[in-house]
Formats: C-alpha cells, sequence, structure tokens
C-alpha cells in the first residue's frame, strides 16, 4: 500500500511523501532499509515519488523541497537524505573551492532547459542584439547559480559578450524565490575582475528592471514583471524556440541544471545503490514517455502531440538522456565555463564528480 498525500504533491509543497508497501518478501528486508530522499514533482520523477518505480526494493521517503533548500541541506545541514536532487553548478563549487566530498553525483539530470529564454531586457533600453549587452547593466538574483553560469557561457562562446563587457547588479530579492527558496552558499560567489555591486535594499531583480536601474536581467525563472505582462520586459530574443533549436543542433548540448547526489557512506555499505537509484529515475522517466504519447487526448494545449513531435524530430526520442556518455559534452562545457568564469578554482572532470560505480551506466 502507497501512503502519499496526492494534494501536497501536485501542489508541490514542501510536504513529505512515503511509499512504504508494494516490495517483494524477499527485497524487503534488513538489507534494504528504508531511503529518504528530496527534489521536485518533476512528472518524469512522479513514479518515483508515488512508489510506481521502486529503488531495488527499497522503501522510500520522498520530500518536495527548493533547490536553494535541497543544496544547504546537503552542504550545510543535516544531511539525512540518503540522495537528492542538487544544483550541478553549486555542487561543482563545493567540491573544487570547499573539499566537499560527502556526496557524489550519478549521471540522472532532473532538471535541464535551454537558457536563451532566460535573457530579458527593459524594452526601452535599445537592446536588440546579444552584443548591445556590451557596456551595460545586467542584474541577476544570484551570481554563480548553475543557470547563470551557463547564461554567461553561452554569451561568450555564441556571440562574443564577455563576463568582463558587462556591469553586474545582484539584486537584493528574487521575485522568484517562492520556488528557487533560499539561496545556498555557492550560487553567490563572485570572481574577482569583475564589475559587480549589490542592488538597493527592497528591490527585486523585477523592479531593477522595470525601473531602468539595469538594462537587462539574467534570471533562470521569469520575473515577476514579465509573468504579469509588463510591457517595459520583455526576452531578449522573441523567437526564443527557434533560437534554442538551432544553438542544440549547432553544439549539441542540453544545458543541465539540477543533478542527483548520493551519500558516499552509503554508497560504501550498498555499493549497488548508485546503479538501483540510477535505474528508477530512468524507469520513471520511460514511463512518462509512454505517458506523453497518450497525452494529447487529454491536454488543454491544441498542439501538443506536433510539439512532442518536433521534439522527437530535432533532439531524439530519448530527448531527456542520463548517463555519461549521452551527456559528457554538455558536462564538460559547464565545467569550462565555471572554471573560465573565475567560479571554481580549477577545471572539474567527470570521473571525480560522479561515483565510479556510476561511470557506464547506460539507458536500456
Amino acid at each position: 500500500m502507497i501512503r502519499l498525500d496526492r494534494r501536497a504533491f501536485l501542489a508541490g509543497s514542501a510536504a513529505t511523501l512515503t511509499a512504504t508497501g508494494g516490495l517483494a518478501p524477499t527485497l524487503a528486508s534488513a538489507s534494504a532499509p528504508e531511503l529518504l530522499a528530496a527534489g521536485y514533482p518533476y512528472n518524469h520523477v512522479k513514479a518515483l515519488i508515488d512508489g510506481n518505480v521502486e529503488v531495488a526494493g527499497h522503501s522510500l521517503d520522498f520530500e518536495l523541497d527548493k533547490i536553494g533548500d535541497l543544496n544547504n541541506h546537503i552542504f550545510e545541514g543535516p544531511q539525512t537524505r540518503v540522495f537528492s536532487e542538487v544544483g550541478l553548478g553549486p555542487f561543482m563549487l563545493a567540491y573544487a573551492n570547499d573539499g566537499f566530498r560527502d556526496y557524489s553525483l550519478i549521471p540522472v539530470f532532473p532538471l535541464r532547459t535551454f537558457r536563451h529564454k532566460s535573457i530579458f531586457i527593459n524594452t526601452e533600453a535599445g537592446i536588440e542584439h546579444p552584443s548591445d549587452l556590451k557596456g551595460r547593466r545586467v542584474a541577476t538574483p544570484g551570481f554563480s547559480q548553475t543557470s547563470l553560469v551557463w547564461i554567461r557561457g553561452i554569451m561568450q562562446d555564441e556571440y562574443g559578450v564577455r563576463p568582463e563587457d558587462i556591469e553586474w547588479i545582484v539584486s537584493a530579492q528574487d521575485s522568484g524565490a517562492a520556488l528557487s527558496g533560499t539561496v545556498s552558499k555557492n550560487e553567490n560567489v563572485f570572481p574577482e575582475g569583475l564589475n559587480i555591486r549589490t542592488g538597493p535594499e527592497g528591490k527585486d531583480e523585477s523592479d531593477l528592471l522595470v525601473d531602468g536601474d539595469v538594462d537587462a536581467l539574467f534570471h533562470a525563472l521569469e520575473p515577476r514583471a514579465f509573468v504579469e505582462g509588463n510591457p517595459k520586459v520583455a526576452r531578449l530574443f522573441s523567437d526564443v524556440r527557434s533560437v534554442e533549436q538551432a544553438y542544440f543542433e549547432k553544439t549539441g548540448i542540453f544545458p543541465i541544471m539540477h543533478a542527483v547526489a548520493v551519500r558516499n557512506d552509503f554508497v560504501e555499505k550498498m555499493p549497488e545503490l548508485p546503479t538501483a537509484i540510477f535505474k528508477a529515475y530512468s524507469e520513471a522517466k520511460s514511463k512518462e514517455y509512454e505517458a506523453l504519447k497518450q497525452k494529447w487526448y487529454y491536454e488543454t494545449l491544441p498542439w501538443f502531440s506536433a510539439e512532442l513531435a518536433s521534439t522527437t524530430e530535432v533532439m531524439g526520442e530519448n530527448f531527456f538522456p542520463y548517463g555519461i556518455e549521452p551527456n559528457r559534452k554538455t558536462l564538460e562545457a559547464l565545467f569550462r565555463y565555471s572554471f573560465e568564469q573565475g567560479l571554481a578554482s580549477r577545471e572539474l572532470t567527470v570521473e571525480e564528480l560522479f561515483t565510479p560505480t556510476s561511470l557506464e551506466l547506460m539507458e536500456e
């Protein structure tokens, strides 16, 4: 029997969801203890959360949480979670700069998204092309968030706009905090040699953009003013879908935001655990792939099937891949960006961040 607070799950609140039954008698034993895990309730993780997919017979408590709080729990908190979603960029900085070794990564990436959509402009600032960002004031609510590392890297590689070309304003507040949670330590690392200052108290990044304190905004989420339809705020790329598809076709990179971390002491006791967790996430995602093929009948969006077909045509059937090899180029790009931008003390490698038993894991 699965005990699940479905209202809390659907609302995405920070509730605890518990799947405690349905185990084969041969698996439910002292050698397969209950595991505490955490993350966001994505559709491609839902089967793991609600108990339809198991981690090799382990019963599972799955806590819903926000990324800043997920990071803080692992890096500075009680570390009670055996495995957890984590910001990939903050994990990299904790590993490289702070000597953090309590958790290692497995190549499951619950959140990834293209980042051209994450550049917003004040429509009165005269910005029409990425090159127009040179010499401008750009706000951000968290300088070293994974999303910001990606945006700056893409701007430099694709458009020749370097971090040094911009005056950075770190907002005192974030209009998207309800979704992202408390900012963690490694989301606000400031490199030397850049023009960075803190914005005025009482103003979030949305206020700064609307009021003209800054010309543009790099933000993982949509700022409040954009959501509300303020005419002073627009995306830099008006046809962002075409721009992002062209970027993928050119580079093969689908930016990764979050990974899954597992406690190293549990891996030492249960060497098979990383494989079991990987397979569980992969199976849950496969169930969502199958569900997507049927959702056209139930979805409100009129061209849902066409969007799915378009995505698979550009990115393939497994457009959200797990495992190292399908993602090596993407991971190494982020490692390079983090080092080049003065955030990580050195350029990291896949082999040191990911637990060794997960390096060869492939999806079926």
